[in-house]
């Protein structure tokens, strides 16, 4: 081995993909140079293709030396080469180039220049986050340009004909504006993209390398060449006196019959497109020394892995692929399908969500296991997120490369709240998002969520601040976040996206009171980095709304990752498909295997069709296909993998990747199966289920007697009657629902105000009634709406409907105010003899019409239905009749006893009908034998409460009696109990 680098000639090898690529690589190299003195290792140079793939080679290299201490080689990844750094000589001036431009500025840059060119797309932009997203995909366009080396030149102007639709004309004057300017603005800034620059780089390197090749020990590993820079530099390292590459997964088995069949979607077009360049025959490359000697170990997975992803037209008789793998096989003495399903499982999750509790249960599993390592390789960055919140159940941090967007900081959140405030100042959502922020420093929240903040919405600030008049120890509080809030206030003249990124910067440190923690972290430092580039270079961006500057940010955030660092577990990992090339653990969860995740679709192009494409010189779509499926190929052969397809995404069936589909087809073939792991799915559906499904009963609290309310309202003993679990929790719990933040005010707003409505209506006009009665009442209606907070948008809705119920009333009171004195809005009590001592009803009666004959009408008003006449009868809506038993009895003090009249429900709602007369009982004995029995009704039902055995149970109303939404229903887990069967007492 020792003469390795010795040879003449190129030097390809190749580590077979059931092999741990960087292990292999390390003890390769280890054992090469261990005879050329302990310098020799370290004057090496590895080149490789991403940062992860040279920190895991260090990793490897630490195990190879076994407690030695070494001096690793010099490890660089190929996307990361600096001039004047090695490999390249500190002699090679000719490597001086211009820096790359920042990420952000230049997308910042391209939004200019797309926003400048908008007079040549149909409509210009309506938005900068829409100018900022076409600037996004020109850049991929600029990337594809650069790394595939391709010079457009004039060949834009003849790629659209005649036939083709108009927008491909569109889009080709739109580029050509682009291509042309950009250039001519990197210039100007002393810049060039990062794409380009690496190319050059790379290009120039294999140049230096051609014509004066490094006399030491070089290697390039990993890379499978795919871009023509990157193939230009492996061929130059091939072909160094001591240099060599090493290429990840070639499958050497695939006859040359297939392998001329390897197209741009095949796991080994990349390394056909490389060799094919290098004029290396397939057969010529060998195997890496260290992989010799245990090659034959998973070469059988190796082989079906590669089989099942051969190029279709090899593929169209499975059985004659089962056929010459069993014959193969038959010289070893074994199954070749069987063995190579040894080690690899599959595992069918029903959703996203049951996929990632499975995973973090098989990466939890390994490691039970002393020194065992595991991964999770999927591209689908949610998964791998959720696998990641899931594993923190156990307080396991996995060393993850996925991150997470900015967005989801809690920096970037603030910035985004902040944000929104401008564009809504007063919602109550917004604020309670900035004051209950983790970095928020201005005091105790609770009495300012409490009082003005639940319920409708504030109209302005002042009405805010009124709202806290019981509440002043929290006005100084909202008076410091008006003040941050009103700072936010879109100038008039002003639309620059830097202005706009100052001031969100401003209010998040006047939110936290310069609190040290607010920039701080992976999170901070990315939200600094952006508004920082956002002041700096936004005043070239296109102007902005408020609304614009939000989304223009959301955007922004969305498109920056955090990757958080810090302490990781070092036996698990989380990767994507590219980082898990170079890196091997000894359980590989191989996840996302749906069609559209791996692989992903292919990316669409706003601004060239495939034939334009191609008449470019631009590689197809398609290519991904092919990288992905290398990828796939390689994870799927370690030694233990899980594969992991998930049914249902987001609510829709799922098609299992092609890959996985071509595996279980060659296996059936051979009347097998890929092993299944029910048991990690009973794990996973188990995980959060109850141990027994054990329904509450219907909840009866009994509290002492004494405890019990010995007062209540009509309309509370009607709920008494209906659902004493509700009077329970109210009246002797004194438990009181809290209105929701920013609650639409819409059914309790209509009954509010038409009563109010009448209440005033009445006051002002007692005896005869305005010419403009139905204007008038309208008028009233509508002011008493905007009192109680109903919506502008809902306003329009209600206006026309409060014509036609002004109408109605108008001719309701017309009719009914001859002879009869208004009265609204009485408060009336009476008390009753009970057992557990004297018991007092009242009521508060929205109208009573007195007559000369000594009757006192009852009404009532409603905006949705009105209880029925059975309801009213059987006592289950006992409010008009106990009203009319209280009047009996003189509990009206400013009207003395007068005999219950009609027991009248009016519905008014605007609609066809705009209201109803619903009378439930009329004036005479009817109505003075309902008021009787409501009366006896109440002192059976308070008796049989004061009695300490009574429990107050959750609806006791039949069935006749129309269900009623309670605001304790989910304290009393009614849905539980009422769809078990199981509704006795405890």
């Amino acid at each position: 081995m020792s003469g390795l680098f010795e040879r003449a000639g190129p030097r390809w090898f190749n580590i077979p993909a059931q092999r741990p690529f960087a292990e292999d690589l390390a003890q390769g190299l280890f054992d090469l140079l261990a005879g050329e003195g302990p310098e020799a290792l370290a004057d090496a140079v590895v080149l490789t293709p991403t940062r992860r793939g040279a920190r895991a080679l260090s990793d490897a290299f630490i195990r190879a030396a076994a407690g030695r201490a070494i001096l690793p080689p010099q490890m660089r990844p190929l996307g990361d080469l600096e001039a004047g750094e090695p490999p390249f000589e500190p002699g090679d001036l000719a490597l001086d180039l211009p820096a790359a431009i920042d990420p952000l500025k230049r997308r910042f840059e391209l939004t200019r220049l797309v926003a400048e060119l908008a007079a040549l797309l149909p409509g210009g932009f309506a938005t900068a986050s829409a100018a900022l997203e076409l600037a996004d995909a020109l850049g991929g366009f600029l990337d594809g340009l650069q790394i595939e080396e391709v010079e457009v030149g004039d060949r834009l102007a003849g790629l659209v004909d005649a036939e083709l639709a108009e927008h491909w004309q569109v889009s080709r004057g739109f580029l050509e504006a682009a291509l042309a300017a950009w250039p001519k603005r990197l210039e100007a800034l002393g810049v060039v993209d990062v794409s380009e620059r690496r190319v050059r780089l790379l290009r120039r390197l294999a140049a230096v390398w051609t014509a004066n090749p490094p006399k030491g020990v070089l290697v390039a590993a990993g890379s499978t060449g795919t871009a023509k820079a990157t193939r230009e530099l492996l061929i130059a390292v091939a072909r160094a006196p001591r240099g060599c590459v090493v290429l990840p997964g070639l499958d050497q088995n695939l006859a040359d019959k297939a392998w001329a069949k390897v197209d741009v979607q095949h796991p080994q077009g990349a390394l056909r497109r490389l060799l094919d360049q290098a004029g290396i025959a397939k057969d010529r490359v060998e195997l890496w020394p260290a992989s010799i000697s245990a090659e034959s170990a998973g070469r059988w997975r190796r082989r079906i892995v590669n089989e099942a992803l051969r190029p279709a037209e090899e593929t169209a008789d499975w059985l004659q692929v089962i056929a010459a793998l069993r014959k193969e096989g038959a010289k070893d003495g074994v199954d070749p399908i069987a063995e190579g399903l040894k080690g690899l499982s599959l595992v069918s999750a029903r959703t996203e969500e049951e996929a990632a509790t499975a995973t973090a249960l098989l990466l939890r599993e390994a490691l039970e296991t002393p020194e065992r390592t595991a991964a999770l390789v999927t591209p689908d960055q949610m998964l791998a997120r959720r696998v990641a919140a899931k594993l923190a159940r156990w307080g396991v941090i996995p060393d993850s490369s996925v991150g997470e967007s900015l967005a989801g900081c809690a920096c970037g959140a603030l910035a985004g709240l902040v944000a929104r405030a401008a564009v809504d100042p007063l919602n109550p959502v917004t604020l309670l998002g900035l004051l209950k922020h983790p970095f928020t420093r201005l005091g105790d929240s609770e009495i300012l969520e409490r009082v003005a903040l639940r319920g409708p919405r504030p109209r302005s600030w002042g009405e805010l601040k009124a709202r806290l008049a019981k509440a002043p120890e929290a006005l100084p509080l909202a008076e410091r976040l008006q003040a941050i809030v009103e700072r936010l206030a879109w100038p008039a003249d002003v639309g620059s996206p830097a202005d706009a990124a100052r001031r969100t910067a401003a209010a998040m440190e006047a939110l936290t009171a310069g609190a040290d923690n607010l920039w701080a972290g992976h999170g901070g430092e990315a939200m600094s980095r952006l508004l920082s580039a956002l002041v700096q270079d936004g005043g070239k961006l296109p102007r902005v709304t408020e609304r614009g500057f939000v989304d223009l940010l959301s955007r922004l955030m969305e498109g920056e990752t955090v990757r958080s660092g810090g302490a990781t577990h070092p036996r698990l990992r989380i990767l994507g498909a590219i980082e898990a090339r170079l890196v091997r653990a000894d359980r590989l969860v191989v996840a996302g295997l749906e069609e559209g995740v791996w692989p992903g679709g292919a990316a669409l192009d706003p601004f060239l069709s495939r034939p334009m494409r191609e008449a470019l010189g631009l590689p197809s779509p398609e290519r991904r296909i092919g990288l992905a499926a290398h990828d796939f190929a390689q994870a799927a052969c370690a030694p233990e993998v899980i594969l992991l397809h998930t049914e249902r995404r987001e609510g829709a069936p799922s098609v299992k990747s092609r890959w996985l589909w071509r595996l279980e087809t060659l296996t059936r073939g051979a009347e097998l199966a890929i092993p299944e792991r029910p048991d990690i799915l009973a794990w996973a559906r188990n995980l959060d289920a109850p141990d027994g499904y054990a329904p509450a009963k219907r909840p009866s609290p009994r509290p002492p007697v004494a405890h019990r309310p010995r007062e209540l309202a009509v309309t509370r003993i009607e709920s008494l009657t209906r659902d004493p679990y509700a009077v329970w929790a109210r009246d002797i719990l004194r438990l009181y629902p809290l209105n929701r933040p920013d609650e639409v005010a819409d059914a309790r707003a209509r009954g509010t105000a038409i009563h109010a409505a009448f209440e005033r209506f009445a006051e002002a006009y007692p005896a005869d009634l305005p010419p403009d009665a139905a204007a008038t009442f309208a008028n009233l209606y509508l002011k008493e709406l905007e009192k109680a907070g109903l919506p502008h948008e809902a306003m329009a809705r209600e206006a026309a409907l409060a014509v036609e119920a002004a109408e109605w009333v108008a001719k309701l009171e017309h009719e009914r105010r001859d002879g009869r004195t208004i009265h609204v809005e009485l408060k009336g009590e009476r008390t009753i003899s009970a057992p557990a001592g004297p018991f007092k009803v009242t009521a508060r009666a929205d109208r009573i019409e007195a007559t000369a004959e000594g009757f006192g009408h009852i009404l009532d008003y409603k905006t949705g239905k009105a209880p029925s006449k059975r309801e009213v009868s059987t006592g289950f809506s006992p409010q008009l009749t106990l009203t009319a038993a209280i009047l009996q009895a003189g509990g009206f003090p400013d009207l003395g006893p007068l005999k219950p009249g009609d027991l009248t429900y009016l519905e008014i709602t605007g609609r066809k009908p705009a209201g109803k007369v619903e009378t439930r009982a009329v004036a005479g004995d009817e109505s003075a034998e309902a008021a009787a029995k409501a009366l006896a009704g109440l002192a059976e039902l308070v008796g049989r409460f004061d009695s300490p055995g009574q429990p107050y149970l959750s609806r006791v109303a039949p069935q006749f009696v129309k269900a009623r939404v309670s605001d304790y229903d989910h304290l009393a887990r009614v849905f539980e109990w009422s769809t078990s069967g199981e509704e006795g007492e405890e």
